[in-house]
């Protein structure tokens, strides 16, 4: 049986990261570079706005299940913000099926430590390429169960589902419900954090599609937090200022409403990259499995509370833009009033005097 596991674990480190710098970063340490091509699909069919780097981080001994496996490991470096580091093992060829179950178990449980050693030294090198570089709470991982010999007939769906446990019928069927088949040596079955592919050819066009879809995905739970704290502070700024011990209102108002300005525009930037990052167009089997498995991880309904959001804030932005006019008005109105007075005075004076 000819299988590989891969294991991917994605970070969100920076809002864009400059991908022909960190080739060149890479290439000055005498370190192997190369931009995300698809092997079996014409360019015209998928584009990449800018095909994310690999880099090869070398071999490296991992115990998982009571077994010491060789473990390549690489790490994809995409324009939006994202490094996707990626495990990959070879599964010895008489390996049992309980052997297998256990195996995924453990690479899910894989150690922080061991995984956080090498993001950091990614990071490190691709630095001077980042802006506002950061390595965020979010994080996403799934795995690739590959097969290029055709799937022995296991019980699949506590595979996919990484469970010990009994299933029930219900649950196997939701498991293995998501099959997709371009032709009779292929096959592949999705959820939202794992994929069993058996694909003769060796081809890693589907497992690179889908590192990709959860790269945006990443990034699109990145800017709804980050949302969900711009509204956060614009609400406690707005009600420091209304308190009488509080600043200048009017300065705190203008002040929010220019940093309000610069949010929505990174906002609808940073969110518009993402979007476009990748374009399927042609290639009918691998859009209609690249756009399951974005509804599988929700992708549509993030996108949405994201507009949703901004939205709120165009509303606060409104709002503060109306409150400094009035002000202003009332400001115009007062020293029309002002020099009403004056006229006046001078009037009785000249004609008193």
């Amino acid at each position: 049986m000819n299988s590989s596991i891969y294991l991917y674990h994605l970070f969100d480190v920076a809002d864009e990261i400059n991908l022909n710098l960190v080739e060149a970063l890479w290439t000055s340490r005498n370190k192997i570079a190369s931009r995300l091509r698809l092997e079996k699909v014409s360019p015209q069919s998928i584009t990449f706005k800018d095909p994310p780097v690999l880099v090869e981080l070398g071999s490296h001994e991992l115990t998982l299940a009571g077994q010491e496996y060789l473990t390549e490991v690489k790490a994809r470096i995409f324009d939006i913000g994202v490094v996707s580091l990626i495990f990959h093992l070879d599964v010895p060829e008489d390996i049992t099926y309980t052997q297998y179950r256990d195996l995924a178990i453990a690479l899910g449980a894989l150690p922080k430590e061991d995984v956080r050693e090498f993001i950091d030294g990614v990071t490190d090198t691709i630095k001077p390429a980042c802006t506002k570089m950061r390595i965020s709470e979010f994080d996403e991982d799934f795995v690739v169960y590959y097969f290029r010999d055709p799937l022995p007939d296991w019980d699949w769906a506590p595979l996919i589902m990484k469970e010990k446990a009994s299933l029930s019928q219900e649950t196997r069927d939701h498991a293995l419900a998501n099959r997709f088949s371009y032709g009779p040596d292929d096959v592949v079955y999705l959820t939202w954090d794992t994929a069993l592919l058996y694909d003769k050819t060796g081809s890693m066009d589907l497992p690179d599609l889908l590192e990709f879809a959860n790269a945006q995905f990443l990034e699109l739970r990145y800017y709804d937090a980050a949302l969900n704290r711009a509204i956060d502070q614009t609400y406690a700024e707005i009600d420091g200022a209304s308190r009488p011990e509080g600043p200048g209102r009017l300065r705190t108002f203008r002040q929010l409403r220019r940093h309000l300005l610069e949010v929505m525009a990174d906002m609808s930037v940073l969110t518009g990259n993402v979007d476009n990052a990748l374009r399927v167009t042609e290639d009918i089997f691998n859009a209609r499995v690249y756009s399951r498995y974005m509804y599988l991880l929700h992708t549509s309904v993030w996108r949405e509370n994201i507009n949703n959001k901004i939205n709120v804030l165009q509303r606060c932005y409104s709002l503060l833009n109306s409150e400094i006019l009035m002000h202003r008005f009332t400001q115009l109105g007062m020293v029309g009033i002002g020099l009403l007075a004056v006229i006046v005075i001078l009037l009785l004076l000249i004609f008193l005097f």
